[in-house]
Order: structure tokens, then sequence, then C-alpha cells
């Protein structure tokens, strides 16, 4: 299968250059709000509309959560910088209403897709809090289904998801895959798995380790019109 990943909008446009009739599936990492140049208007319809792509063809579509999404989707939680208080209730309202077009992970086989990335001792320490030191997690285990599940789970299990460690400014001892940061990712990315991820901004499509398990950073849209393709074995 073929698929498309789109990084880091926030507000841009320019996913409607893409041919999404090539690819067998369209992920969108997350971070459609908050902008130090497009303006309200162009970001919540830029939100609206691929929102109705979902709508209208599920299955084709993903939609991940990033850091600048989360803190409209749960406010007043997991506030961050391009706060826009004006135009909170508006996007407030809108993901409630569609909150259940958008989630934490998506997964195919090995191939593991979030905003930021998790790390094993992120990981770690997620099995540690939510009782499942005993799970197995290998390329053959849903991870995205568990920290999907998570996310639906009452706030204190929730805040888990939206750790943010001092490397991004936070007092947590780890971010989780809202919010890691690049240092974290690179060197502590889960075996087996090979990941990809948006968030931390760069020049051009990087990864970072083999076949045995990787990261790749897709966030280039500060820079240039680019999306990251990746063919997965059926």
């Amino acid at each position: 299968m073929k698929f498309l990943t789109i990084s880091d909008l926030h507000g841009r446009t320019v996913w409607k250059e893409a041919n999404f009739d090539k690819y067998d599936q369209i992920i969108f990492l997350g971070d459609y709000t908050d902008s130090y140049i497009v303006d309200d208007e162009t970001i919540y319809t830029n939100l609206l509309e691929i929102s109705q792509l979902k709508q209208a063809n599920p299955d084709k579509f993903v939609l991940l959560i990033g850091n600048h999404d989360a803190q409209y989707l749960h406010f007043p939680h997991y506030r961050c910088s391009g706060f826009r208080a004006w135009a909170q209730p508006t996007l407030s309202d809108f993901f409630a209403k569609h909150q259940n077009l958008f989630q934490i992970a998506h997964q195919e086989g090995p191939y593991l897709f979030t905003h930021a990335g998790i790390t094993n001792k992120w990981l770690k320490r997620l099995l540690t809090e939510t009782n499942n030191e005993s799970l197995a997690i290998t390329p053959d285990y849903h991870l995205a289904e568990l920290v999907n599940e998570i996310h639906q789970r009452e706030p204190w299990f929730r805040n888990l998801l939206f750790e943010v460690s001092p490397k991004r400014g936070g007092s947590s001892p780890f971010s989780g895959p809202i919010w890691a940061d690049r240092s974290e990712t690179k060197t502590d990315y889960v075996a087996g798995f090979h990941q990809v991820v948006g968030h931390t901004p760069i020049h051009e499509f990087t990864t970072v380790g083999d076949e045995s398990g990787s990261i790749t950073y897709t966030d280039v849209l500060q820079t240039k019109t680019a999306f990251y393709e990746i063919t997965i074995p059926d």
C-alpha cells in the first residue's frame, strides 16, 4: 500500500496540491492550528475542509492530534506556544463536535505514525502507570491501539499522553507522543518499529535508524512544500 503523510500545516493550504488519488491512505500528522502568519479564518476553514475529507472517506484519511490541537481539544489543559485565546471558543467547539475524527496514533504493521514520536523511556512509564508492565511490545503488537484507547480514558491516564519533558520546557520525566523532542526520539526510538513523525522542524526528510527500527522526521513545510511518501508491503 502507498501512503502519504502531511505534517504540521499550521493553517497552510498546501495539502491541496497533493494528488490523493495516487495513494491508498493519507495521514495528517497533526498541528492544524496556530500560526504566526495565517489568519484565524484560514486556519478554521482549512481544518473544516480536512475534516470533511475524513468524513467523506474515513478509511482513506487519518487525522492525528498535534500539541497545538490538543490545547483546544482539551481546553483548558495542555497549553503551548501560539495559543490564540480569542479563537479558542470556536476551535474548542469544532474539536468537541468532531473529536471522533481525530486520534493520537496510527499503525500499519510495524509502521507507527504519531505527531512527535514514542520513546522507550516514555513507553515504559506509560505501561507502568497503566498497569500494563506485562505487555510484550513487539512489532506484532498494535501499540497505536493501546495509545488511542488510553486517550479515551479519564484525565489521569490521558495526561500521560501529553507529558512534556524539560527538552520542550516541561517538568515531566519524558515527553509523550504529542510532545517528544527530536533530541529524545533520535536516540531512544522503539526497536522493531518504523516511526513517522512531524513536530520538530527540519529542512529535509531525515531518517535515523535502519531496518531493525527507525524514526523519520517530516516537518519540512516551513522551508518547502513536500510530503513524505512511503510504501508498506501488504
